[in-house]
């Protein structure tokens, strides 16, 4: 096992990472820029390396400045939490090179799946089901018009490199198509230096699934059930549940065997989601994510299993430990993702924290860095903590959240708490019935009733 672990990131995953590491004797190294100088994590850490100012391309992304950390403080090992360089394969590379083990699967598995042609390839030979589409890169106006005909409109036009709803547009019609695929094209070259698209079949009203997946060295691969994130503003998830309401035994058994079976396949090792959506009965691979979400929490909430921990444990070279059959799935939870915004217009509210006070009981986590007198920075994201609730039933579980709402207090900054609070309490979502198209049309619909 580690003796220590640096972390490198922020906020509630690095304080989540450092309990996990605290519960197996693992010592940590907490890594933070200077306007991080007082975050929580930093203050529990048993050492503390302050490795360039405010701006994330000067600290966080530093790889250089990170790895120096490391080698100074003598880690063993390096957590890059989510976000960052989570999945940025040269960084896990350098981290190998330096004698260190990356918390994470392989470099090579990492730059398949970050590159959407490459992971729908690999996603295509391992048997997972796929959403029609090019094969491979679309280069020109005229192939994209080719392949929109051998598809069938609407079809959507995707960068290969893309994240966050970035260089994505849908053309309906043949019309429309050349602008779609230059705008996705600039757009996706302004984004991340990489302008390679291609093109899939627009799904118009899906569900977003995921799989999350725990793997070793040594071939053992389980899921840990389904997580529905279909709740969605501009591509960024709000609120996520487990197990979904809109998949019964038999699909949430299936899709599971094949995601574990194709995980089998690939050689898959540590934690990995298989994002998938869903509609008309039939999932389609999306993409992949080769490291630890941020709605992991409601998974643990209904399994029991520790993941932060065993992807800790798979990285040091440990069996799984478990088969598919031990694991045992206890109820639902639902996470909500509370945000320094306005809940109405959505602008970031950073600023002082005055009062603070997490809600309480029977199965409920706040997973935060915050505190009282805590300035929330302007230069990271948003999310100030993540609000879980478990229960024996979803209607259980809603009347739960409810109630953990009204006692979170957090003033001195605006937070989207009041957003979720109408959303438990609407009709639709009460009866699961939203697709990731909800959420917005709800939001339209708050905005004019306002007016």
């Amino acid at each position: 096992m580690f003796e220590k672990v640096l972390i490198a990131n922020r906020g509630e995953i690095a304080l989540r990472i450092h309990r996990a590491c605290q519960e197996m004797g693992i010592k940590t190294v907490a890594v933070h820029s200077t306007a991080d100088a007082n975050a929580m994590h930093v203050k529990l850490a048993d050492e503390a390396v302050c490795i360039g100012p405010a701006a994330a391309k000067d600290s966080y992304l530093n790889k250089a400045a990170i790895i120096s950390a490391a080698m100074m403080t003598g880690a063993d090992a390096i957590h890059p939490g989510y976000g960052f360089l989570s999945e940025n394969a040269d960084f896990a590379e350098m981290v190998e090179a330096h004698g260190m083990v990356f918390i994470g699967p392989s470099p090579k598995m990492i730059r398949m799946m970050g590159d959407k042609v490459t992971a729908k390839q690999a996603a295509i030979e391992s048997g997972l089901p796929v959403i029609p589409g090019s094969e491979g890169e679309v280069k020109t106006v005229d192939d994209a018009l080719m392949w929109g005909e051998k598809i069938g409109y609407p079809v959507i036009v995707k960068a290969a490199a893309g994240g966050g709803g970035k260089g994505m547009k849908v053309a309906n019609n043949p019309t429309e198509m050349a602008e779609a695929f230059t705008l996705a094209k600039q757009e996706a070259k302004n984004s991340f230096a990489n302008d390679v698209v291609y093109i899939e079949k627009y799904l118009q009203t899906p569900r977003h699934i995921e799989i999350q997946i725990l793997a070793d060295n040594y071939g053992n691969v389980v899921h840990l059930g389904e997580r529905d994130c279909s709740l969605q503003r501009r591509h960024q998830k709000v609120l996520e549940e487990t197990p979904s309401p809109a998949l019964n035994a038999a699909q949430r058994q299936k899709i599971g065997e094949i995601a574990t079976s194709a995980m089998k396949k690939l050689g898959y090792s540590n934690v990995g989601t298989i994002e998938f959506l869903y509609e008309n009965g039939q999932f389609y691979f999306l993409e992949m994510n080769t490291r630890v979400q941020v709605e992991h929490p409601i998974t643990e909430a209904i399994t029991g299993v520790d993941i932060v921990r065993d992807q800790i444990r798979v990285a040091s070279g440990a069996v799984l430990g478990y088969k598919q059959e031990d694991i045992h799935f206890n109820g639902y939870a639902i996470e909500c993702r509370i945000n320094a915004e306005d809940p109405n217009t959505f602008i970031p509210w950073p600023g002082k924290i005055g009062q603070w006070h997490v809600p309480g009981g029977l199965d409920v986590r706040v997973d935060s860095g915050m505190y009282a007198g805590y300035t929330v920075p302007s230069c990271y994201d948003s999310m100030v903590a993540k609000l879980i609730v478990h229960g024996r039933t979803r209607n259980g579980v809603l009347m739960r959240m409810k109630r953990a709402l009204n006692e979170f207090v957090i003033e001195g900054i605006r937070t989207t708490i009041p957003l979720h609070q109408k959303i438990i309490e609407n009709p639709e979502f009460i009866d699961g019935m939203y697709n990731i198209h909800w959420l917005e049309k709800f939001l339209e619909q708050n905005t004019e009733k306002s007016e």
